[in-house]
């Protein structure tokens, strides 16, 4: 298990305020909503393309990303365009396959310790294959472990996981690409 940090971002406390919105366009339908801006949209695509780096690095000539719906997907496409735009400009091509699956953990407004996956539960097209995970927060981490656990029995050759942010408790479950963290930025397993 690995982990990198890299540069700091300013700690935000959670007593600031935030930026202020004159710095920003948003849309008029927003302005009776919104106070303030606590992370600008380029800070957090700079995150995304750090985390493409990485996962360019970390991964052979071939990735299965396997995106979690509906919260991942916004993320997700993000993250596998700055992957093929790096593989255009660089003499490292990784070969990304976008498979989708829907989960379903939450009764209401509580977690369960039960999994149940929207749609077909066959994931064979992993086995023999390197997978990323992209879930766009991870968390209590019980879905994610779960779903490690199924992936798992397709007998993949390595699986990661990418998310925009996790809660510092997930129940052990590692989330080897961070985007946004309290503090840092992370890349780790």
């Amino acid at each position: 298990m690995f982990i990198i940090c890299i540069s700091r971002l300013s700690q935000i406390e959670d007593d600031w305020p935030g930026h202020r919105l004159d710095l920003f366009t948003y849309p008029e339908h927003y302005r009776e909503d919104v106070d303030s801006v606590y992370i600008p949209h380029g800070v957090i695509m700079d995150r995304v393309e750090r985390l493409a780096r990485y996962v360019t690095e970390d991964f052979g000539d071939c990735i299965t990303v396997l995106c979690v719906l509906k919260g991942g997907y916004k993320f997700c496409a993000d993250l596998v365009e700055f992957i093929e735009v790096l593989g255009r400009n660089s003499d490292k091509y990784l070969e990304t396959r976008v498979e989708f699956i829907r989960l379903k953990s939450y009764l209401n407004d509580q977690s369960t310790e039960e999994l149940h996956i929207i749609g077909s539960r066959d994931l064979s097209f992993v086995r023999g294959k390197s997978v990323l995970i992209v879930e766009a927060i991870v968390d209590t981490g019980k879905t994610m472990k779960a779903l490690l656990k199924h992936v798992e029995t397709f007998e993949p050759t390595m699986v990661k996981v990418a998310g925009v942010s996790r809660p510092p408790h997930t129940h052990g479950v590692g989330v080897h690409y961070e985007s946004l963290k309290k503090g840092a930025v992370e890349c780790g397993g």
